[in-house]
């Protein structure tokens, strides 16, 4: 049951619009590097076609009809979308659910110091990731600090041209055969991955200093200088001092732009595509799916990589208290409609899998694995060490998923994470299966998947979008229940 590549069955009409739906993903993956920014550029883009705030769109008290497009967010680092269709939503719902939160290094609380004459960061890494990777790469600074008024500093230093950058340093390999016998987990330990923001000592003029404190200053000022003199341009561009760190989110992630890979420029290589590969595509078919007979929803969920925790991770209630919101401004809400909503609708989880690499053709599975460029990915199942921590959609859903993708001309491939003793993996399709609703992973093939720069196909990408839109508009009618 070989798949040949999408691009062989592309007309150049077909490979134009790949190409364009690609322009304006690379354009969000660039812009969209943290949670926070993802969720602000999804609202601004659904706004503009006809999307509404909730709160907003049921002040004057009138009860939500079909056809209404309302959103919900969630402390601006989740957002969830419906479409409200002609069935009640009692029947339940199509779901698209992806994640936007990536692997990365997150500054610490009390993260600046001073070191050999060099100002640090101290981080915490996030999420999944190979340590080795992140040092000697330019790295940005994304993020959000919060003073004691309330006001609020964003913080996006790194992407432009003229910005400065930072990194983490790697031992020289003139000095590194021991490092070099190091397994690879311990290489780079976590608490090495501080990154350098400075080497330039404050010099304080002699007439700014009082005579009374002069000594202290300048015993200060040499102990700390190049701390100090960071601390100073802190103040001097951002108005923060080094207490307004305790109450900062500043997430460390490469640097630069997504950018075409291969002389064909059939690839992408950039940061962040797990998942955002999947979230981008996904609040885009809500776009363009027009009055549904079924009601459409997009959830796009932070906290993923470190197991969907907290108020904004998918194990919240967040998902279910917007639900009983909204039915609740159709006129339909009861404990007992909403838990009836939730076991008849149908979802994609919509997270990558691993693109098959000929590299280490070894940890694959080569007849049921993802290949670059072949269609949009489902895994039937996750999990690890004999599907363990897995959501294992039944045969009925797949048949009824293969009826929709077909229909609809979407070149899809069913597929594993790798081969069965390899490793493994999650993502949130357990969480909702816990209402008893149909769930299956769907999404792109990743190479270099939780490393500073992922690759995926610009064919499978659209695909994804592609079978999204079919999704939305038609899984209802699939499934015989």
């Amino acid at each position: 049951m070989e798949k040949k590549s999408v691009w062989e069955k592309y007309t150049e009409a077909d490979k134009k619009k790949a190409f364009d739906f690609a322009d304006g993903y690379k354009d969000f993956l660039s812009l969209c590097k943290t949670e926070r920014e993802a969720v602000d550029y999804v609202i601004n883009d659904i706004e503009k076609q006809g999307y509404v705030e909730f709160s907003k769109a049921v002040k004057s008290r009138r009860k939500l009809k079909a056809g209404d497009k309302v959103y919900f967010c969630n402390m601006n680092k989740g957002i969830i979308l419906f479409q409200l269709g002609k069935k009640p939503l009692e029947d339940g719902m199509a779901i698209l659910g992806a994640h936007i939160d990536s692997p990365r290094l997150d500054v610490k609380q009390n993260p600046l110091y001073e070191e050999g004459g060099m100002a640090y960061l101290d981080t915490h890494y996030y999420g999944g990731i190979k340590k080795y990777q992140w040092v000697t790469v330019p790295l940005a600074l994304h993020g959000v600090i919060v003073k004691k008024d309330g006001t609020s500093v964003i913080i996006n230093i790194g992407e432009e041209e003229d910005d400065p950058v930072f990194f983490v340093s790697d031992l020289l390999i003139h000095l590194a055969s021991e490092q070099m016998e190091k397994k690879a987990a311990k290489v780079i330990e976590g608490e090495a991955l501080d990154v350098i923001v400075g080497n330039m000592p404050l010099k304080i003029e002699p007439s700014k200093k009082s005579a009374k404190n002069k000594a202290a200053d300048d015993k200060s000022a040499a102990k700390e200088a190049v701390k100090a003199n960071v601390l100073d341009i802190l103040k001097q561009y951002y108005g923060v001092e080094e207490e307004d760190f305790l109450s900062a989110e500043i997430e460390v992630v490469p640097a630069g732009k997504a950018r075409d890979a291969g002389f064909d420029r059939s690839l992408i290589l950039g940061y962040g595509h797990d998942d955002r590969v999947c979230a981008y595509p996904s609040y885009k078919a809500m776009l363009d799916v027009k009055n549904p007979e079924f009601t459409g929803c997009c959830i796009l969920v932070d906290k993923e990589e470190i197991g969907s925790v907290g108020a904004t991770g998918m194990r919240s209630r967040f998902f279910e208290n917007c639900l009983a919101e909204l039915m609740n401004a159709t006129g339909s809400y009861s404990e007992l409609a909403l838990r009836r909503s939730l076991a008849n609708s149908f979802m994609l989880s919509s997270d990558v899998t691993a693109g098959f690499d000929p590299s280490y053709a070894s940890k694959f599975d080569k007849k049921n694995v993802a290949y670059m460029g072949k269609g949009f990915a489902f895994n039937k199942f996750t999990g690890s060490r004999g599907k363990s921590g897995s959501n294992d959609a039944n045969a009925e859903y797949l048949a009824a998923i293969r009826k929709v993708m077909d229909d609809a001309d979407a070149q899809y491939q069913v597929c594993e994470l790798g081969a069965v003793d390899a490793g493994g993996g999650g993502t949130i399709a357990y969480i909702m299966a816990l209402y008893a609703m149909n769930v299956i992973d769907a999404g792109v093939p990743v190479l270099n998947m939780h490393a500073p720069h992922e690759a995926i196909s610009k064919a499978d990408l659209y695909e994804a979008y592609r079978g999204y839109v079919a999704f939305l508009k038609g899984i209802d009618k699939a499934f015989m229940r």
